[in-house]
């Protein structure tokens, strides 16, 4: 069953229930040292603490991880990742802070590691039948106003393999080049049909990678041509918008990537049951994160 933040402020109430679930997802084959990855043991202290002696180190359970060097408790930790992996649309750090009863300072530093950890998942390639456009994000102003190719806004790039995954991508521009790139990227050598719009990058590209092509021509309002259409892939686009309006309202090109990632994990694990443990798992092995990396 899906978890509730009731469900995790009742079994998850203090630090010790949290670090045992930590614990299980770390380590399910036994304890082993973060450091040589040999055998260790739990040593008897009030502390929860363990020790490998083959290389001499004692180490928690969140040592090397997104928890390691917080102040704070992880049961905060805990509903936090509940908050923003069960919420369709995002959760701002605002609301964040006032849930969970945190500074600002601390709620924006703490999303942008559960968001870290959730760009960390391995991602299969995509086969079958793949949908690929852009979209353009941004705000008012001097070309801002445009719509579509052209606009000042910062292109975004989705890939979605039908019934299957989706991938979204800060793009630097929308050149053939770019748009080949991310392609090649995250697509394998089986895919069955390549559906676009009408825009000519997309055919040069098809024809490079001996892709079978089919095309809609949304210059002429068709938006539906038998199987040929894009509307999976501008669904996910559509999602991403109205959490860009209704909960993160303004988002820097410097982090613009790392709310995309959030949003496709979440959607591409949107039918799964322990989506909350399985951002834990993805948390207590993703690489750590520091302030000033993210700030920098």
């Amino acid at each position: 069953m899906p978890m509730t933040l009731a469900d995790v402020m009742a079994n998850f109430s203090t630090d010790e229930r949290c670090r045992e679930l930590l614990r299980r997802l770390r380590w399910p084959a036994g304890i082993e040292c973060p450091r040589c990855k040999m055998p260790a043991v739990e040593l008897e202290t009030e502390r929860e603490l363990f020790y490998c002696k083959d290389c001499d180190y004692q180490f928690t359970v969140t040592a090397g991880t997104i928890f390691n060097d917080s102040h704070l408790p992880l049961t905060k930790w805990f509903m936090a990742t509940l908050l923003l992996c069960e919420a369709k649309k995002g959760m701002s750090a605002c609301q964040i802070q006032r849930t969970i009863g945190v500074s600002y300072k601390t709620a924006w530093y703490l999303c942008h590691r559960i968001r870290a950890a959730m760009a960390a998942t391995d991602k299969p390639m995509l086969s079958g039948q793949i949908e690929m456009d852009e979209t353009y994000i941004g705000g008012r102003g001097k070309g801002l106003t445009r719509r579509g190719r052209g606009t000042k806004k910062r292109p975004v790039l989705g890939i979605r393999q039908r019934n299957g995954e989706l991938r979204m991508f800060h793009a630097e521009d929308v050149t053939s080049r770019s748009l080949e790139k991310f392609l090649r990227e995250n697509v394998g050598e089986d895919v069955d049909v390549f559906f676009t719009d009408e825009f000519n990058v997309y055919r040069g590209i098809a024809k490079r990678m001996g892709l079978k092509h089919k095309v809609v021509q949304h210059s002429t309002k068709e938006y539906v041509r038998g199987e040929a259409h894009t509307n999976t892939v501008e669904s996910a686009f559509s999602l991403f918008k109205r959490g860009l309006r209704g909960s993160w309202h303004k988002l820097s090109s410097k982090h613009l990537q790392a709310y995309l990632e959030e949003m496709t994990f979440r959607f591409n694990r949107r039918d799964k049951s322990d989506l909350f443990v399985d951002t834990l798992r993805h948390m207590i092995t993703a690489p750590v994160l520091t302030f000033e990396k993210l700030t920098a």
